[in-house]
């Protein structure tokens, strides 16, 4: 008996010992010295464990969310900044090896934080090196690494052409992997739809390290599940071939500004019905942002009215004039520009910025962040409609993007990609929780609000399921810290809807023992 315990307690001393070594960050970077066929590369230049001195500075130069950069956030055993493809093949042996996760940084826009953090052991491929943008006049495409970010890719675009632009996000420092992984929308989708349906070819590295070089070797199934499915859940996407689209040698933009007072009621009931039938050439973003009243201490909400038109100033009036008069655009609120400019006003840049601010792949001011999202499919109600404006009044902290929808939005079937949110959604809400005072104190308060608007929003929103935007990632909705199909489920069909079921059958299929997964990736099927 006295000799069986002993020899239990050896094993359980063995067990952890090899459980520590496996995880701890020397021995994991032993085995990149191992596994590489140039080691060097590895220790000198790709490879920071949390003894090297730049190891914070590396972390943190792609964490634009504050909430993610504590002292008590996750930290990885190691940081890979591979400089050239061939380094990941070497870098996954060694995960295959070790009870670790895998983490994929192309930008380091998710608002969950989950493609640099982790509840388990992790370590972070971290892909800003790939930022090559290669633009082809000819066949009107482009191929653009994963790591670059939006502002590099428009940058390099309009380098090249004026009349030629890509329907992508409004952020400039979003990675393009993330980004287009997550389906990708902004100001152009009513015309072009979004960014992953204008993605021709694709390269992928699975667990193994193979890779396949285009679409037709990856695979249809593939293609398709990388094109707003959570590429992430998949393996690692190299980049993208994409198809550049048409834009005037000028467009025209506006932002209009009412508070209640001023009649932003009636202007929003009209915003409702004209947004989304409008032409197709035209955006119109409505935000709903709480401004100073007459009173001190007083609130109200100002509804502002953001738009843009693939065309000149004439153009842009007759349509506002003809399909939303009682706004009562005027030429003086308008000013025209190239679409490249476009891009800087949207992302908040004043206007005369010059474009080589597209160029700074970093995030200027960083806050702490927190995004949850809606799909409005009917009107909502003269009544709704003060409600929610009392109630964000109530609430504060919490402000509104409604995004419209419509046009060529309209025409893509929702299964055409896993990006399923099309016909018969009038408008994307995204709820904006941005603050920069430090504490968990002030984070719960915030977290409290966002629910409190979002449970209340519950009524005017989509429901069975209630559609959720991939890229606004919300860890609220569902998570799996199992990674079981039945987890996977609840989050799953909130994103995909029907495309959740072929993307699991997908994943099943090309990552059966689920190397590839997170908090909220897509499930194998067991």
């Amino acid at each position: 008996m006295e000799k069986l315990l002993i020899i239990c307690m050896l094993l359980i001393s063995v067990l952890v010992a090899t459980s520590q070594s496996q995880t701890d960050p020397e021995t994991f970077l032993r085995c990149l010295v191992r596994e590489g066929s140039n080691p060097q590369v590895f220790i000198s230049d790709v490879t920071f464990i949390p003894s090297n001195s730049s190891f914070t500075t590396v972390l943190r130069r792609r964490i634009p969310n504050l909430r993610f950069d504590k002292p008590t956030t996750p930290k990885p055993i190691a940081i890979i900044t591979p400089t050239t493809w061939s380094h990941i093949s070497p870098v996954l042996a060694c995960a295959r090896l070790f009870p670790v996760q895998v983490r994929i940084r192309s930008g380091g826009h998710d608002f969950e934080g989950l493609s640099y953090t982790s509840t388990a052991p992790f370590f972070l491929i971290d892909l800003l090196n790939f930022k090559s943008v290669d633009v082809n006049l000819t066949e009107g495409t482009a191929w653009v690494d994963t790591g670059a970010t939006l502002g590099e890719l428009y940058y390099k675009i309009a380098e090249e052409s004026n009349v030629l632009g890509f329907p992508a996000g409004l952020c400039t420092t979003l990675g393009v992997g993330g980004h287009i992984s997550g389906g990708g929308y902004g100001t152009m989708m009513r015309k072009y739809g979004l960014s992953v349906d204008n993605v021709v070819g694709s390269r992928i590295i699975d667990s193994n390290g193979n890779t396949y070089f285009d679409r037709m070797s990856m695979g249809e199934e593939l293609f398709w599940a990388v094109r707003g499915g959570g590429a992430a859940s998949f393996g690692i996407v190299m980049g993208y071939k994409i198809r550049l689209v048409p834009v005037p040698e000028k467009v025209t933009v506006f932002s209009v500004g009412k508070t209640v007072g001023e009649g932003a009621v009636d202007l929003i009931m009209k915003w409702q019905n004209f947004s989304h039938s409008t032409d197709r050439n035209l955006f119109v973003k409505l935000t709903l942002t709480l401004v100073n009243g007459a009173k001190p201490g007083e609130k109200k909400v100002l509804a502002t009215f953001i738009g843009m038109n693939l065309g000149g100033f004439d153009k842009t009036l007759n349509v506002m004039n003809r399909d939303f008069p009682e706004l009562k655009l005027k030429k003086t609120d308008c000013t025209e520009m190239r679409w490249i400019d476009s891009v800087l006003f949207w992302a908040g840049y004043p206007i005369g910025t010059p474009t080589s601010v597209l160029l700074n792949p970093t995030v200027t001011k960083k806050l702490f962040m927190k995004r949850k999202s809606d799909y409005v499919k009917r009107p909502v109600s003269r009544t709704g409609l003060g409600l929610i404006l009392k109630k964000l009044v109530e609430v504060e902290k919490v402000e509104m993007n409604w995004n419209p929808y419509g046009g060529r939005m309209g025409e893509i079937p929702s299964s055409r990609t896993p990006f399923p949110h099309r016909g018969g959604n009038l408008f994307n809400i995204e709820y904006i929780i941005d603050w920069s005072e430090a504490g968990d104190v002030v984070e719960k308060d915030r977290l409290v609000r966002a629910n409190e608007m979002y449970k209340f929003m519950t009524p005017y929103v989509s429901s069975n399921p209630r559609e959720a935007f991939l890229n606004y990632r919300d860890i609220d909705i569902g998570s799996s810290g199992n990674s079981t199909y039945e987890e996977g489920k609840i989050y799953g069909a909130k994103y995909f809807k029907d495309n959740f079921e072929r993307l699991v059958d997908i994943k099943t299929k090309f990552d059966e023992i689920n190397f590839w997964r997170n908090e909220q990736s897509i499930p194998v099927r067991k």
